[in-house]
């Protein structure tokens, strides 16, 4: 499996986090579409969220980075969020 996690803060993440939430069910049938999808999990922090998104493989993952950000550039592109810091790797351990 393979992992990659989006960290947003700066000015427009916590607006950003606000939309997704809003927004939901909208996200969710979005990254739903992710090849291999295994899990993904948007959480809220005190500087806007981080959003961890675990595939089979690193195709998915880096898929749901493109289908991430194409979603906030035609839905959120007004907020003027700064494009997340990215961490990504192969998954060691998954408890679930």
């Amino acid at each position: 499996m393979y992992a990659v996690v989006r960290a947003y803060s700066g000015p427009g993440a916590k607006d950003l986090f606000d939309l997704l939430e809003n927004r939901r069910t909208e996200v969710e049938a979005a990254i739903r579409s992710v090849p291999g999808l295994v899990s993904y999990t948007l959480v809220r922090t005190e500087e806007g969220g981080v959003a961890v998104t675990v595939c089979q493989d690193r195709a998915g993952a880096e898929e749901s980075t493109r289908i991430k950000k194409e979603w906030i550039q035609q839905h959120a592109s007004e907020l003027g969020s700064s494009p997340p810091e990215i961490e990504e790797g192969s998954v060691l351990v998954q408890i679930t």
